[in-house]
């Protein structure tokens, strides 16, 4: 057999090894090596963990037992900390040396750092692995300042409000969810998360973070010394000074390449890989977090499913599949709002000939926000009622054009008449 050896225990190494196991049952003996010491969960259960709403054992959804049923050794709790790529081995951190035939290189992303003074200080954590969420879970009733309105900055200051703590989060744009949704579905989430105690401060900058004075044990002499090595509070670029115990980092993710570049692969934003998720090196493949492929980088969970499942069929020597991105819709995930937001939903990318338009329905309990272009959805904002939300991916995605639906459109699918259908109306029925 020959030996496979995936540096990684992620959602996307998970995914690759359904499918490998699944293609070519026989082919490797594979090892696979982690540095959490945990087996394999869904990251995107982290939330709703930290908020209360599930347990450890729900969001693991890859058992030691699952590991063991298909002959891989696990390894976890230690690093690749080397890649002798000259005589195909891995070293780990714990020592172990193993030899592989194939490597792939799975290690994800880690939290981008907040590039001010005090970002060293006890009490900054950050919100993307479970270590992350035991700590945050282990907290007494603080003031926490959250850093950064995108996804994670969100779900993790919902879910530490619900856990008893006074939150404050920090946005350096105007609204919430800037690169997901438009000025008007952004105030409308700023509102509703507001009414669950959350508090922000807009159009801020985060200039440092602030330590206080933590007396040491005194020395023989009877002499005390202080140290300024805990969260104090968080200084703005306008002067505001705001009152913290802990602050958490949400302010993006950076690809985990070093052990890559190391190697001598090459390392742009990320792992260098092509249509096939292969280095230069031919033995040596790489999806997930960590890879640049066409000079984009990738956290959604949907491409990195299909990079695992593409590489999945080269690995089992039946590779005639390529991998191209596709964009798809995010969805936030926090109890009780729910949004979907996809493609040029702001119409930036028109060109002369053809502007495009907006297409909007503001109603109490919902918001709808079209961009046409050329008889075609381009992008959309959904906000609150999100039921129609399959119809209006359907269109986007296969660029239907919307000529015969346009007067009732916004209304969604149940007052659409569909493609093809018959009849002088524009009331359609439902599916």
């Amino acid at each position: 057999m020959k030996r496979l050896v995936v540096v990684g225990n992620g959602m996307a190494a998970c995914r690759l090894l359904e499918e490998l196991t699944r293609l070519a049952p026989d082919l490797y003996q594979i090892t696979v090596v982690g540095d959490e010491p945990f087996a394999g969960y869904n990251r995107v259960m982290l939330s709703p963990l930290l908020g209360g709403s599930t347990d450890e054992n729900t969001i693991t959804t890859h058992p030691h037992q699952w590991y063991r049923e298909r002959s891989i050794r696990l390894i976890t709790g230690t690093p690749v900390v080397a890649i002798h790529r000259g005589r195909r081995q891995v070293e780990t951190a714990a020592g172990h040396v193993l030899d592989y035939d194939r490597l792939l290189l799975a290690t994800g992303a880690g939290p981008r750092q907040l590039p001010v003074d005090g970002v060293g200080l006890k009490g900054v954590v950050s919100f993307r692995d479970l270590y992350d969420v035991r700590r945050l879970l282990s907290l007494s009733a603080a003031r926490v300042v959250v850093v950064g309105g995108g996804f994670l900055g969100l779900e993790a200051a919902d879910a530490l409000v619900k856990q008893g703590h006074d939150v404050t989060l920090v946005h350096s744009r105007g609204h919430l969810l800037n690169q997901q949704l438009d000025e008007a579905a952004g105030h409308r989430l700023q509102k509703d998360l507001e009414a669950r105690g959350i508090k922000f401060v807009m159009h801020a900058r985060t200039q440092s973070i602030e330590g206080c004075s933590v007396r040491k044990k005194e020395d023989k002499k009877g002499s005390s010394s202080y140290s300024s090595d805990r969260v104090a509070a968080v200084h703005l670029a306008d002067g505001q000074r705001l009152p913290a115990d802990y602050v958490v980092q949400a302010v993006g993710i950076v690809p985990r390449a070093e052990l890559a570049a190391q190697a001598g692969l090459t390392v742009n934003q990320g792992v260098r890989v092509d249509d096939t998720l292969q280095t230069f090196d031919p033995a040596i493949y790489a999806i997930g977090e960590c890879v640049e492929h066409r000079e984009r980088t990738f956290g959604l969970v949907a491409p990195l499913y299909e990079q695992a499942s593409v590489c999945a069929s080269h690995l089992a020597e039946m590779g005639h599949r390529r991998y191209l991105y596709a964009d798809s819709a995010t969805r936030l995930k926090i109890s009780g709002i729910d949004l979907v937001s996809c493609g040029d939903f702001l119409g930036e990318k028109r060109n002369e000939i053809e502007q495009g338009e907006t297409l909007q329905l503001s109603l109490p309990d919902s918001y709808r926000r079209l961009q046409i272009r050329d008889n075609r959805v381009v992008g959309m904002v959904l906000y609150g009622d999100v039921s129609d939300a399959p119809f209006f991916e359907t269109l986007w995605r296969d660029s239907t054009d919307i000529s015969a639906l346009r007067e009732t459109l916004l209304l969604g699918e149940a007052f659409c008449k569909r493609p093809g259908d018959k009849g002088d109306n524009a009331e359609g029925v439902a599916a």
